[in-house]
């Protein structure tokens, strides 16, 4: 015995490490803006981490008013289903969205001075959002309390004002709660200042904090779900097809639509807003504008669905909906996807009409057309038709729509119409002879 107690002192001493427990690893995710597609991504990729780790404990540190309904319902969902425990780290705020987030982990802590509640849907001028919202915002805020063994009927006054709680919640007013509070009504474990103190107060002494960020490619992806920098690449994109139809051939601008295309669908894609039916909405939606352009004469109904295509497609792939289903989208991001492509659509316009001249004007576009004028005395002339040519039949050389060429007696001449649209191969009477061009009218 006395030589197995050496060996094992020996060991020991050669690997200290034999005798210590394994580290507890916790992940320290960080949410401190509005809950909204950035977020929601962000807790998603955190929770990736959590697992890539093998992390023991995650502690989700909430300091936000509220966002986007799905979105949160989305990580609520996310963290019910987690293996591990997950601790709610209320520092300062956690109202609306952020109450339901809260109330699906397993604890909540707060810090001094925080609260939670206040949750009902509300619309983007700050009045509460139709029944059918409150309706299942309070079916979840309940079903998560119960989820988690709290009182679900306090979770549920947080969304109704109409509901009275006794000396704990008032007719007329949404439950919120302090630390206090929600300290003796089961809503907060305890009061703590930072993660380490609520791994102190749950007896967890060897630990090491991974605090989550997101990765430089991450970051990008965040950066252009936000609203504004999406309303800057609907601009690019609108104003880039313009600026090529304009000028066919130069291939910057539609070189920049299409890359301001990318820029602005993939972060949706990757986070799961943009379906695969809205991009192809979209495409198709451009398709039928260049069609209107190029093939068919006039404006009628492929470029009025052109352009409902492919706004239409630039406003749904900002909203969280299911198809054509938007019972559970929240007003407010109906109305604020539906004003920043509006937004950005009307500086797409302004930068059309002052952009123009400007375009005209370059540097670059003096490379790709003629700047100087060519005067007649300096041995420039222009051929101008006579009236000899009036009367005379022909057919047309090329698509008058309205202008265009047309051939008599094996010579070529620009003509154009009345505003009729002739096609190749008709045949045509020129009807009076204007400077450089003849006018000319269908032979029915």
């Amino acid at each position: 015995m006395k030589i197995f107690g050496l060996v094992a002192g020996l060991l020991l001493l050669a690997n200290p490490g034999l005798s210590q427990e394994e580290p507890t690893k916790v992940l320290h995710l960080k949410v401190q803006d509005n809950i909204d597609p950035r977020t929601n991504r962000y807790t998603e990729l955190g929770l990736d981490r959590a697992e890539d780790i093998d992390a023991d404990l995650v502690v989700l540190e909430l300091d936000t008013y509220g966002g986007a309904l799905n979105d949160a319902d989305e990580i609520r969902t996310r963290i019910l289903n987690f293996d591990r425990p997950i601790y709610a780290f209320i520092n300062k705020d956690a109202a609306s969205a952020g109450a339901l987030i809260s109330i699906a982990c397993d604890s909540i802590y707060m810090a001094r001075g925080s609260s939670i509640g206040a949750a009902t849907v509300v619309v983007m001028d700050g009045e509460a959002a139709p029944d059918k919202y409150q309706s299942y915002m309070r079916s979840i805020m309940r079903s998560t309390a119960e989820a988690q063994g709290r009182d679900p009927k306090i979770a549920e006054a947080m969304v109704d004002e109409d509901i009275d709680l006794d000396s704990i919640a008032t007719e007329g007013k949404v439950l919120t709660f302090s630390v206090s509070e929600a300290i003796r009504w089961g809503y907060c474990e305890g009061r703590a200042e930072s993660v380490e103190e609520i791994l102190e107060r749950t007896n967890v002494e060897n630990y090491e904090i991974e605090v989550f960020e997101l990765d430089s490619t991450e970051k990008v992806i965040s950066l252009f779900l936000n609203p504004f920098v999406s309303g800057i690449l609907i601009l690019i994109i609108i104003g880039g097809i313009y600026f090529e139809l304009q000028t066919p051939g130069v291939g910057f601008p539609i070189a920049a639509s299409i890359i301001a295309a990318l820029l602005y669908f993939i972060p949706y894609y990757l986070n799961g807003l943009a379906e695969n039916w809205e991009i192809a909405m979209f495409i198709i939606g451009v398709i039928l504008i260049a069609v209107e352009i190029f093939v068919l004469p006039g404006f009628g109904v492929a470029g009025v669905l052109g352009i409902v295509c492919t706004l239409g497609a630039l406003v749904l792939v900002m909203i969280n909906n299911d198809g054509f289903q938007f019972d559970f989208v929240d007003p407010g991001e109906i109305f604020k996807a539906i004003a920043t492509t509006l937004a950005a659509l009307l500086g797409a316009v302004i930068v059309m009409f002052f952009g123009g001249v400007r375009l005209a004007n370059s540097r670059v576009f003096s490379r790709i057309a003629l700047q100087e004028t060519q005067e007649s005395q300096e041995g420039f002339t222009s051929m101008f038709y006579d009236d000899s040519l009036v009367g005379k039949k022909g057919t047309a050389y090329t698509v008058l729509r309205p202008s265009g060429k047309i051939m008599i007696n094996g010579d070529i001449y620009d003509a154009f119409t009345r505003g009729d649209y002739i096609n190749q191969g008709d045949e045509v009477e020129v009807i009076s002879a204007q400077g450089t061009s003849l006018k000319v009218k269908k032979i029915k």
